[in-house]
């Protein structure tokens, strides 16, 4: 099987440089097939290639990334879409991205050997059907705390909705993400994504409630 990527990016360096990489590095199984550097050419690029996955950089000049995303999902709703983010900062601000349907975050500056696993695992992902991981092994508890963590709720707000100090919201959180087999909230978060959670997410709480 030969995965074909389509890069949404608004460099042109570094999609002529995956465009030549990626190929080499997955022996072939691993093919650009399109790439621009504007959101709103996206969707028509899907309908015009057909890809397995798509990369979109988080950085987009207007009109962005989600809208980019919106138009892909419009022509192929189950598209894996991975964002792109070039440094710490904006991979911690991925969750918008993630809440809007995408797939997972890689870091932008690895080398393209570096991608192949990640885009090789999503596009097998959307092949195959999936059980989302909201079976029986949560607990409602737990099941919560996962809804507000992929809300991008704060350790603060989520003590406040479940009525726990913060240290027992960061237990609770370690214990939550070793069930999901996850690293960290923002694979949690791409994970709830995935499996609908978000469309059930409670409201998360900016300020302290009144006494």
């Amino acid at each position: 099987m030969v995965v074909r990527v389509l890069i949404v990016d608004r460099q042109p360096m570094f999609r002529r440089g995956l465009e030549e990489a990626l190929p080499a590095a997955s022996d072939g199984g691993v093919r650009v097939v399109a790439g621009t550097d504007r959101a709103d050419s996206a969707g028509m690029l899907v309908r015009r290639h057909q890809p397995d996955i798509a990369l979109v950089d988080l950085e987009l000049d207007p009109p962005g990334p989600l809208a980019a995303l919106a138009a892909m999902r419009q022509v192929q709703p189950r598209l894996p879409i991975l964002a792109l983010a070039r440094n710490v900062p904006a991979f911690q601000g991925a969750l918008e991205f993630l809440g809007a349907g995408a797939s997972g975050v890689l870091v932008r500056t690895r080398a393209p050997a570096g991608l192949v696993p990640s885009l090789l695992a999503a596009a097998g992902a959307a092949t195959r059907p999936q059980a989302p991981p909201t079976g029986p092994q949560l607990t409602g508890k737990e099941r919560h705390l996962w809804s507000l963590i992929a809300g991008g709720a704060s350790t603060a707000q989520i003590a406040r909705a479940l009525h726990v100090s913060e240290r027992t919201v960061k237990r609770l959180t370690a214990g939550l993400l070793r069930t999901l087999g996850v690293a960290n909230r923002t694979e949690a978060a791409a994970l709830a994504g995935r499996a609908g959670l978000l469309d059930e997410r409670p409201p998360v709480q900016r300020t302290a409630p009144r006494p």
